[in-house]
């Protein structure tokens, strides 16, 4: 194809002077195309907006939602712990009464009784100096009963030895003896007495002790429990200062309450006010759409009544090489150098690690060869070419032009700029340019260059049919 008979010289591609002349349609119609797809792409950034600043109230709504719930749950533990701590304060409070006035009454019987314990320990004391006095009387006793017995036998051998005379002396010696025999033995069982009384003593007085020592301890704990009764008495204070700081703490949460359901309201208020933007910028975009299309609709009416506008060289150059192209595929499915079934395979196979996502199919590598050849050639065809490819039906572009075809980096940004081939392009152009059966299409659009970055081109396409079956098409983008 020669390329050089569709040429467009500088100033054929500036607008016709204003007048009546029906030539100057067709510069209108592409101007006023280009201007409703900028005001289109306009839309559809508002759209964006209105959809992310939907989201955004969505979730705003959401967490005031849940910052009402938590504080429901948070005034109702509040009232809870404002309860229990008033609660706890009266037990406690009356505990700590209770414990000091009881701890106080034992510490005093446990003093007394310590003082009785005492002084029993004295009494014994006291007591086992009488035994003693006693045991060294009954020794006495025990020693003259002894005495006295030597005295009444003395008296028995002087009263034998004087014979009827000292009779009488002999009966009172016995007498003496008999008396004698009696002290000694009432002595001795006195001294028995007096040796278990003692043993008993000495075990009481050793409990004494005992008793006097756990008395004691008993008094040093009455003292220790009498300073945790002071404890628990500092403990009602600091849960009567916590009981007014939670009563405090009631009113802000309260006010919050109510700050927050005003919030809510207000939030829910501006959610349904997004909502209406919302709609009313998808029906704008709707519109804008149509607008469009009938904008797009005028100008192929236009081109396709002869009237030449700046499109009309673009217009040829696609469909001329959507001609040749089909030829071109055609001859190869003939020469069994691409098999017709592969040709139009959708299988696309993502291709891994890429992003933006890259696919494969059956063709691409057989298009990947003969296309350049083609498509090359047209970026010099005007200064306004940006770019030209074919795609199938789907809007999968497996060939692009050499300078789109980059091997893809660690930055998506670039990628999406740099390496738009193997890529299926969804957007409303490329499916278009794809599944448009018309003789052509020209289309109007801004270009996504990723990263928020679009610039505004006008899309000429021309369909390509192979074997009689629609393959895709053939998009040329120019600038307007």
């Amino acid at each position: 194809m020669n390329i050089a008979q569709f040429r467009i010289e500088p100033d054929e591609t500036a607008p016709a002077a204003e007048g009546n002349d029906i030539s100057d349609i067709g510069p209108r119609a592409s101007r006023l195309g280009i201007e409703i797809a900028d005001i289109a792409g306009i839309v559809e950034d508002l759209q964006k907006i209105g959809q992310n600043q939907q989201e955004s109230v969505r979730a705003v709504v959401t967490s005031a939602r849940e910052t009402a719930k938590t504080n429901e749950l948070l005034a109702s533990s509040m009232a809870e712990a404002r309860t229990s701590a008033e609660e706890t304060r009266t037990v406690l409070s009356t505990s700590a009464d209770q414990v000091a006035d009881t701890i106080g009454s034992a510490v005093d019987h446990l003093q007394g009784l310590s003082n009785r314990v005492l002084g029993f320990t004295t009494s014994l004391d006291k007591v086992a100096e009488t035994i003693k006095k006693v045991s060294d009387a009954s020794a006495s006793i025990n020693e003259i009963a002894r005495e006295t017995q030597l005295v009444a036998l003395n008296a028995s051998i002087e009263a034998a030895r004087l014979g009827d005379a000292g009779k009488g002396f002999a009966v009172i010696g016995g007498a003496v003896k008999t008396l004698a025999d009696q002290i000694s033995s009432f002595a001795k069982q006195n001294e028995v007495s007096l040796t278990s009384l003692k043993g008993i003593l000495d075990e009481l007085f050793e409990h004494s002790r005992e008793s006097a020592s756990t008395a004691e301890a008993a008094i040093e704990s009455s003292g220790q429990a009498a300073e945790s009764t002071r404890t628990i008495q500092s403990l009602v204070a600091i849960v009567e200062g916590l009981t007014d700081k939670i009563v405090g703490m009631s009113d802000p949460v309260q006010r919050n309450i109510v700050s927050s359901s005003k919030v809510r309201e207000d939030l829910q208020k501006l959610a349904t006010l997004a909502r209406a933007c919302q709609e009313k910028l998808d029906a704008a975009g709707d519109r804008s759409e149509a607008i469009l299309d009938i904008s797009e609709n005028f100008i192929l009416f236009i081109a396709e009544s002869g009237i030449e506008t700046p499109d009309t060289p673009f217009i040829r150059l696609a469909r001329d090489t959507a001609a040749e192209i089909a030829a071109l595929f055609e001859q190869a499915v003939e020469a069994g150098e691409v098999g017709i079934s592969d040709l139009f395979d959708e299988n696309y196979e993502p291709v891994p690690g890429t992003d933006p996502q890259q696919v494969l199919t059956r063709f691409t590598t057989f298009t990947d060869r003969v296309l350049p050849a083609i498509q090359e050639p047209i970026l010099k065809f005007s200064e306004r070419v940006a770019f030209c490819a074919a795609v199938d039906r789907n809007g999968y572009l497996p060939t692009h032009n050499l300078v789109y075809s980059k091997p893809q980096g660690d930055d998506p940004v670039w990628n999406a700029a740099n390496c738009r081939n193997h890529r299926i392009f969804k957007d409303r152009t490329g499916l278009g340019a794809g599944r448009n059966t018309r003789p052509f299409l020209l289309q109007t659009y801004r270009r996504d260059m990723g990263g928020g970055n679009f610039v505004l081109m006008k899309d000429v396409s021309a369909p390509i049919y192979v074997k009689n079956r629609h393959w895709g098409g053939f998009r040329i983008g120019y600038k307007p």
